[in-house]
């Protein structure tokens, strides 16, 4: 075969790495965001963060003063460091694939600023000292437990002992090993009794918290039930033989069975029942300080007037900008292109983080033109909503809204939301419309909170009531939305 060479042209698309980018840059989360930009301000010296937390803090300068000014007054002084330029906007209606066009364009100016209103750094007069707060050291049960063995206890080895016993104790509050266990990794010099490490573990059951040293959940109970003040005899006697006896059964709620093997009535029964839902299962989680998880939104939804208006929360919005210092000093050398790359990179980045933010206001006030009767009644007025319908109004790809809408969240008057949430299947109804499957779950969980809690409704009861409001759902579908919204079936929500 002879070989030869030949001249072809094709059209191709290509993600350049400024797309690439910026498609990355609008998948992240707020929290995926931030860390990726701190990463970002650590590898190129072009960019800075002007909202830095400690540009306002008091700073030692290196003969010992104290710099009284505050960073961002000397960042935001001259005016051109606020100004836009509007050739480094994005278009409202440029898709990602779009911008491959001009993605080697050189913007025309050296403001970066990603914020135009000046950000302060002066402090009010009646500002608190802003020196930071250390947290108060938080006790651990095992603290608690080993300061009540040092109030009681006198004895050396009792003490040793119940230590012991201690450290067996988990987060929970139980005891996780048993004591034939522990009694056996004893070295035999020692010569410990099996009754010792009972009495260390009898001393322990009467510490605080009430059921601390228990080995199953029905002696936790049964520790607490028993130090309950101000209970009735027979009630806590009931109560007693319920978690020591029945606790299967109590926790199946099948009070029939109950009644008849403790020959008791309703009343006697309820009483009981009351009794028991005093008590803690995890008494150990009291002493429990893990931090709570929330959300910040990205966007925030208010009504004002007649109409829903949506914003975007400045709180989360990164404020960044091309180091000026660094900037004049490569026009100063205009040889030197060592910084060349970083400077572009840093350009880059902050037009795709106003084209990030654009995007999601864009999705967000479609969602909240399309769901209008969600804003104004509740999650049973939702309608049904998919990406394209969003994609096409907007002239993006349906990839792109479903990056936009992950992990994004949206505070509404009716709760913190993700934009997700504001999508949903259709279910037909007799009159030929659809309703939302977002709608359909609201109106189940609303017919379990109104039921008579003695006779709660089964999945096909639910599915019954639906049908006659002209929903079409199936028995199973109703079973799989309850079980989504995490609500017990019907056996366990029955009570005396």
């Amino acid at each position: 075969m002879k070989q030869s060479l030949q001249l072809r042209t094709s059209q191709h698309l290509a993600l350049t790495p400024q797309l690439q980018q910026s498609i990355r840059l609008l998948q992240l989360s707020t929290l995926e965001l931030h860390q990726e930009l701190e990463t970002l301000l650590i590898e190129n010296p072009m960019l800075e963060r002007v909202d830095d937390p400690l540009d306002s803090a008091v700073r030692l300068l290196a003969d010992g003063a104290i710099n009284q000014a505050s960073a961002g007054e000397s960042e935001f002084t001259p005016a051109e460091n606020t100004r836009s330029d509007n050739n480094d906007e994005a278009p409202a209606n440029r898709t990602e694939e779009s911008n491959a066009e001009g993605e080697n364009a050189t913007p025309g100016t050296d403001d970066w600023s990603f914020e135009d209103t000046p950000i302060s750094g002066n402090r009010s007069n009646d500002e608190e000292d802003g020196r930071p707060q250390l947290e108060a050291a938080q006790t651990t049960l095992r603290e608690h437990l080993l300061e009540q063995m040092r109030l009681t206890l006198s004895e050396g080895r009792d003490r040793a002992l119940l230590e012991l016993i201690i450290d067996a104790v988990d987060e929970n509050g139980y005891l996780c090993e048993s004591l034939e266990e522990i009694h056996a990794s004893l070295p035999l010099e020692l010569c410990v009794e099996i009754e010792e490490l009972q009495f260390a573990l009898n001393m322990l059951q009467s510490f605080e918290p009430d059921g601390v040293g228990a080995r199953n959940i029905s002696e936790c109970l049964a520790l607490q039930l028993k130090r309950l003040p101000k209970a009735a005899f027979v009630t806590r006697r009931l109560a007693l033989r319920i978690v020591e006896e029945y606790l299967p059964l109590f926790a199946q709620r099948d009070f029939n069975k109950l009644r008849k093997l403790l020959d008791c009535d309703d009343e006697d029964l309820r009483e009981a029942q009351v009794l028991i839902r005093l008590c803690t299962p995890k008494p150990g989680l009291l002493f429990s300080h893990g931090k709570s998880d929330y959300v910040v939104p990205d966007v925030v939804v208010k009504k004002i007037g007649d109409e829903w208006q949506v914003m975007l929360n400045r709180d989360v919005m990164p404020r960044l900008r091309v180091n000026q210092l660094y900037a004049s000093l490569m026009k100063q050398q205009r040889g030197d292109a060592s910084l060349s790359p970083q400077l572009q990179e840093a350009r880059w980045l902050i037009k795709n983080m106003r084209q990030r933010f654009d995007t999601i206001l864009r999705v967000s006030q479609a969602i909240v033109e399309r769901q209008y009767n969600f804003f104004t009644h509740g999650a049973v007025a939702m309608r049904p909503l998919v990406l394209r319908e969003i994609a096409d109004t907007l002239g993006l790809h349906e990839s792109t809204i479903s990056r936009v809408t992950t992990q994004k969240f949206m505070l509404t008057p009716h709760g913190m939301f993700e934009l997700k949430y504001f999508f949903g299947s259709h279910v037909a109804t007799e009159a030929g419309g659809e309703a939302s499957s977002t709608a359909i779950r609201a109106l189940i969980k609303q017919l379990i909170g109104e039921e008579d809690q003695k006779k709660p409704l089964s999945d096909s009861k639910i599915a019954d009531i639906l049908g006659e409001q002209g929903m079409v759902i199936a028995r199973r579908t109703v079973a799989k939305y309850r079980e989504a919204l995490k609500i017990p079936p019907v056996s366990l929500r029955k009570s005396l």
